[in-house]
């Protein structure tokens, strides 16, 4: 995968000085995450999530003509497949940020499809969905992978105020991140960190540092992550300044 590569703009559309500063922030992202073991589709998966819980989610209509632009994205089949890896990102992003901002990113996203680019799925990829036993399980299982021992720790947190842990279990991780129709566990959790860190909550993001290394993730990639956020953060104008470093969560790991 060309990981570097400046999208093509045609010289009788220059581009204007911000375009350039956030396409170089995006082959800063890209280039950083193409030296991990994060594999080549996780850069964007991240980015994309900090965008949607940022301060301008519609800026993920930028990522999707950078990307576009590449000749991995040349064909409307592969343009399907990667607006359902952005949508699903998005998707994924709702419980930790609210659905107004995904919804700002996506529209933001379906203004600059072309008419052959339409993802042309004929329904939602949760159609049929139901808050059964086996929905339960799922999203149980997901969260054992993350937690582990701490599970009935964390859940314990909300013994007063059972309706948020039935929300975790049911619909967070239930509805939301137990289903791999469309990214894996590394993806889903890359996305569920970015999104929860750029809000600049320690608890949270202490969480998910802790299981994304827990999935087997090495310390060394663990930090392109963290270090890409904060990078998103800079450009945005956010500060990260409660969220702990890597290195302070290796220990509970």
């Amino acid at each position: 995968m060309a990981t570097t590569q400046e999208p093509s703009v045609s010289s009788s559309s220059p581009v204007s000085s911000d375009q350039q500063k956030i396409h170089e922030l995006f082959r800063t992202i890209e280039s950083d995450c193409s030296r991990s073991g994060l594999g080549p589709n996780r850069w964007y998966l991240l980015t994309i999530a900090t965008l949607a819980g940022g301060n301008d989610p519609e800026l993920s209509d930028r990522l999707y003509l950078y990307l576009t632009a590449k000749p991995e994205f040349s064909t409307p089949a592969q343009r399907h497949a990667l607006v359902r890896e952005l949508r699903e990102a998005l998707v994924k992003s709702v419980p930790f940020v609210g659905v107004c901002k995904p919804l700002e990113a996506i529209m933001a996203i379906n203004a600059q499809e072309r008419p052959e680019d339409k993802d042309p799925s004929p329904v939602a990829t949760r159609e049929g969905w139901q808050c059964d036993a086996a929905n339960l399980e799922r999203g149980l299982g997901w969260m054992r992978k993350l937690y582990t021992g701490d599970t009935n720790s964390t859940l314990a947190l909300f013994d007063d105020h059972k309706d948020f842990a039935w929300i975790s279990q049911n619909i967070t991780y239930g509805l939301y991140l137990s289903d791999r129709q469309v990214l894996d566990d590394l993806g889903t959790e890359v996305i569920v960190l970015a999104a929860i860190m750029i809000q600049n909550l320690p608890k949270e993001t202490r969480w998910h540092i802790r299981g994304i290394r827990r999935l087997g993730v090495s310390v060394d990639d663990v930090k392109v992550v963290w270090n890409a956020v904060q990078t998103i953060a800079q450009f945005l104008g956010v500060k990260l300044h409660r969220v702990p470093t890597v290195e302070e969560v290796e220990k509970e790991v």
